[in-house]
């Protein structure tokens, strides 16, 4: 029997919206340790794009709807959160605090479940990451960054959110970059798929084509945060879709990874910073592992030369986020104490929201009390510039 499966009982866990939080308070860790889940969600309640987009382009905004117990979003009655995506938001979304409109209940609720600060991810809002119209794309963005800035200011420290950027324009990177700091907003989603331009090419991040939009994010010194959930299975599915689709969801990581380190992105912006969100840390010594063979291999065909040792990037640039993950615990000395941050991934299914309090435990009781602080609270913060 491993680690993890003490952890799941036989009939599984249920819906989070059924599910309440067992804090016990002792947990191993030193007096006064604040837990701090570095990747949770939050649905947006509000028709806040309709509601705040000018009179004359209305007709074009996003809407916001309730619906058999989620938080739609698209255009004309016609969700955009379709399929699985909507059936699985219909688990979580009737939890009192999972969306926008009752923060008071959603400290509530993470405290129950022993958890004291956040740093929340967007839910269907990701929908509208490839909005065709770029100009309106963006004014969206501004309007989620202006809404969950409001949330952040609301929550005396709670509840930190994650922005959303203009990624295809350097220019428009600068300015929806300068509003997110004023904001408040300590990172931002950039999405593994960029899209593509207006002449329907697609951006290749590791170009030195898009090196201008990097410079103004290097310059930012803002944090970028990549997010599982962009990769649905490449062939049909006809039984259990939504857990096939999560099972590939981390995949599109290791590309970008990839591009990260062999394009010459980070050798060009040495400043940047990047966060991995919810694949969990298993799949880094695996992937730093050929990432030295494939250096070794293929390095005679190279048009860029790496400045630095693959592990070197990983080491100091990146970090990843788990929930449940003994695997990658037993594997911490090869990642790094300091590139690891615990979350919750309130109020998903697959979080620990209901047994965190157990999470946790094993955490402690990998790695000792001092690292575990570092991974259940100070490494985000310090990700995110709180320390």
């Amino acid at each position: 029997m491993t680690a993890s499966t003490t952890l799941y009982p036989p009939e599984g866990f249920g819906a989070p919206k059924n599910r309440k939080g067992h804090a016990t308070g002792d947990l191993g860790l030193p007096a006064g340790t604040e837990i701090f889940s570095a990747d949770n969600h939050i649905s947006v309640a509000d028709d806040i794009f309709y509601e705040r987009f000018p009179e004359e382009l209305k007709g074009a905004a996003p809407r916001i709807w309730y619906e058999d117990g989620a938080y739609m979003v698209g255009m004309k009655g016609k969700a955009w959160t379709g399929g699985d995506f909507g059936r699985v938001l219909m688990q979580y979304d009737d939890l009192a605090g999972a969306a926008s409109n009752n923060i008071a209940a959603r400290i509530r609720e993470l405290k129950e479940d022993g958890i004291d600060k956040e740093l929340a991810f967007p839910n269907a809002v990701l929908a509208l990451f490839h909005y065709p119209d770029k100009a309106l794309r963006e004014r969206v963005f501004r309007i989620y960054n202006e809404h969950i800035a409001a949330l952040q200011e609301q929550s005396n420290g709670h509840f930190y959110g994650v922005g959303l950027i203009n990624w295809w324009d350097p220019k428009g990177a600068r300015s929806t970059l300068e509003e997110l700091k004023a904001l408040g907003l300590k990172t931002f989603l950039l999405p593994l798929n960029p899209g593509k331009d207006d002449e329907g090419n697609i951006y290749d991040y590791g170009s030195t084509a898009m090196d201008a939009v990097w410079d103004e994010i290097e310059a930012s010194g803002i944090p970028v945060s990549h997010h599982i959930g962009e990769t649905p299975p490449k062939t049909p599915c006809e039984n259990n879709s939504v857990v096939v689709g999560m099972m590939v969801n981390v995949d599109s990581f290791r590309e970008q990874f990839a591009k990260y380190v062999f394009s010459g992105i980070l050798d060009r912006h040495p400043k940047l910073k990047i966060g991995w969100f919810e694949g969990g840390i298993a799949w880094v010594p695996t992937a730093l592992q050929d990432a030295e063979h494939m250096l070794a291999s293929y390095r005679h065909m190279f048009n860029h030369e790496l400045q630095h040792d693959v592990r070197y990037y990983w080491d100091k640039h990146m970090a990843a986020s788990f929930m449940v993950d003994p695997l990658g615990l037993r594997l911490i000395d090869e990642i790094g104490v300091d590139n690891v941050m615990w979350s919750s991934d309130y109020p998903h299914n697959e979080s620990t929201f209901g047994y965190s309090e157990k999470s946790l435990a094993a955490v402690v009781e990998a790695v000792g009390p001092q690292n575990a602080t570092k991974i259940v609270s100070t490494n985000i913060q310090k990700f995110l510039g709180l320390q």
